[in-house]
């Protein structure tokens, strides 16, 4: 047990930090592995849309029970049971011979995922209870920070020759990535967790959260942006391979760019969010993401680096709605994280199948109709809808700072 807090600190903040560091690897190795995996066997993109959209329903199942489970068992088991499930998917993963095994290995790791991410955002909600949107950004940068070269270490590791076998290919790359989830559970089994501080009866209820519309808008919020944002990781390498006959390297760096923007604007824009307010920061941030997408979609290839650009307005969201929820509702945060989490994971799950379909739906019409070539336009009609996703959000922020305003209780 470590005695003294300043020690106790510093490895809890190895554990948050290094926790986001590897769920940011696990998440953005995908971008490259995924036209891969289609090759393999043989998929369409509403097939990737459902494989996405089942990876979502694994960390929706997660977030149902992570709460829960950690009220019971603690934070910090909850949190080793997550990296361990990760790890395992890793194995999973690379023996799977089909789809239905390559969906339950993703199943499962977006399980761990949904633990992890439950577990990591109760951890700073209790740790960070000064500058919170400054330090939720910090520990979030560390997801950018992992995102930025995790596509281009995946496309790396993909072609590397082991021994006199052949590539490493996704497989081998993902059971190596999935790995290093392992190791923060070394800080984790010496480090002592901050327990829930207010008393069971002074804390929120579903029931009073479930009838609270500023929380149905903080669920909107949450939910617009983080389809917006995990889309880009799921489909800009897909777009521009196949939209502009990019090579996987080329595509992947563009994917990496916009992750390099991503963690810069969590590592410097924190103390922006704490200084002109929660809501007024997610409702200019998400706003310039949206429109910096539909000006790339607009003027097409010339204007791709826009896609890049976008990842400045969308990163601060998820961090920044997290510290809007640890000061709305300082009793009883895990309920309130539970919560609105879990509903995010539901539109996230709808989201990744909906640009599946919008994608493959178009495309039929556009090739119906022979006009333009309807591969690039079902592509464009699919990331029309992620920046709606990050406008929608912007326009939820205006509507809550509104009623927040109206009250005097602007976050």
């Amino acid at each position: 047990m470590v005695k003294n807090v300043k020690s106790n600190y510093v490895i809890l903040l190895f554990v948050v930090f290094g926790g986001f560091l590897v769920f940011g690897f696990s998440e953005n190795v995908k971008g490259p592995a995924i036209p891969r995996m289609q090759a393999d066997f043989g998929l369409n993109e509403a097939q990737l849309g459902v494989l996405l959209a089942l990876n979502s329903l694994g960390y929706l199942v997660a977030c149902s029970f992570t709460s829960a489970l950690s009220a019971r068992i603690g934070v910090k088991a909850t949190g080793i049971l997550a990296f361990g499930s990760m790890a395992v998917s890793g194995v999973l993963m690379y023996v799977s011979a089909n789809y239905a095994a390559l969906s339950a290995s993703y199943f499962l790791m977006y399980i761990g995922n949904g633990m992890l991410e439950i577990g990591l955002a109760i951890m700073a909600a209790r740790i960070f209870t000064k500058n919170t949107g400054t330090m939720m950004n910090l520990a979030h940068f560390f997801y950018g920070l992992s995102s930025t070269v995790a596509p281009l270490i995946a496309a790396s590791m993909m072609g590397w020759h082991m021994g006199g076998g052949g590539e490493l290919g996704w497989r081998g790359m993902y059971l190596i990535m999935l790995s290093l989830s392992l190791l923060p559970i070394i800080p984790s089994l010496l480090g002592k967790f901050p327990g829930e501080v207010h008393a069971k009866e002074d804390r929120v209820s579903l029931r009073v959260l479930s009838r609270d519309p500023i929380a149905w808008l903080i669920v909107a919020i949450l939910s617009f942006g983080v389809v917006s944002e995990l889309a880009v990781g799921s489909w800009l390498v897909n777009f521009l391979e196949k939209a502009y006959g990019w090579s996987s390297t080329d595509a992947s760096g563009m994917l990496s760019v916009f992750f390099l923007f991503f963690m810069l604007a969590r590592l410097f824009l924190g103390p922006v969010t704490d200084k002109i307010g929660y809501t007024l920061s997610v409702m200019i941030f998400s706003a310039f993401s949206g429109l910096c997408s539909l000006a790339a979609i607009a003027i097409g290839e010339p204007a791709a680096v826009l896609f890049a650009v976008a990842g400045v307005g969308i990163s601060p969201i998820y961090p920044t709605v997290m510290a809007m929820i640890a000061k709305r509702y300082p009793k009883g945060t895990d309920t309130a994280i539970t919560f609105t989490v879990t509903l995010m994971g539901i539109a996230s799950f709808v989201g990744n199948l909906v640009i599946g379909y919008i994608i493959d739906f178009v495309r039929r019409i556009v090739a119906g109709q022979g006009g333009g070539d309807s591969q690039i336009v079902g592509l464009q009609a699919g990331y029309v809808f992620i920046a709606a996703m990050a406008l929608l959000c912007s326009a939820c922020c205006v509507l809550l700072y509104v009623i927040l305003r109206r009250r005097g209780e602007v976050i």
